[in-house]
Order: C-alpha cells, then sequence, then structure tokens
C-alpha cells in the first residue's frame, strides 16, 4: 500500500504526492462526494438491507477546512458543511486519484 509523503490544500483541491513519485489532485466536492463513512454510505445489516445514507448531492462550493492522518491508513477531511466522519483509507485516496494523477 502506498503511503502519502505531503498533503496539501490548493485552491479548491487536494493535492496528494505519494512514495512512489506520483500525485493526486482531488476536488473539494469529490472528496465529500466519495465520504465512506456511514453517515454518507449507510450501513447494510447481515441480511444486506441498506439503512441510512444520505441522497446524492452536489457539494460543489463545499471546501476541506482541515484534515488529519489516522494512523498509517487514513486521512480524515473536514469539510465547511460540518462534516467529518469519513476516514478516507490511502487506498481509498489513491483509487480517486487514479483518473487525475501524473508524476512517477
Amino acid at each position: 500500500m502506498h503511503q502519502p509523503t505531503d498533503v496539501q490544500i490548493i485552491g479548491t483541491e487536494v493535492a496528494i504526492r505519494w512514495d512512489d513519485g506520483k500525485e493526486s489532485f482531488l476536488s473539494f466536492a469529490t472528496l465529500r462526494a466519495a465520504s465512506p463513512s456511514a453517515e454518507v454510505k449507510g450501513e447494510r445489516d447481515i441480511f444486506g438491507h441498506q439503512y441510512g445514507g444520505e441522497v446524492p448531492k452536489n457539494f460543489v462550493g463545499v471546501e476541506v477546512t482541515g484534515w488529519e492522518r489516522i494512523g498509517n491508513y487514513a486521512i480524515r477531511f473536514e469539510f465547511s458543511d460540518g462534516h467529518r466522519t469519513g476516514l478516507y483509507s490511502y487506498e481509498l485516496l489513491r483509487q480517486l486519484g487514479e483518473g487525475t494523477t501524473s508524476g512517477g
């Protein structure tokens, strides 16, 4: 699993430099919409029934106001709409950035 070596907020994006030299640029709206939290995605019971979760929304205008590393596996972002419960694994962040990566 690749690890971020640098994370910065640049304009309306979060820029992540990875330990293999690649860089990902993720818009705030993309990050907010992809939050892996139960609050956003909902939860499934043992029978596979979905409970909760947000109706898909347009998060244009929502900003990342801060972030913190969680152990050696994830980043938690804080958003201007008050959301801060999603733990974005490094694997998820890498996948989200795959369409917009460079370097190497």
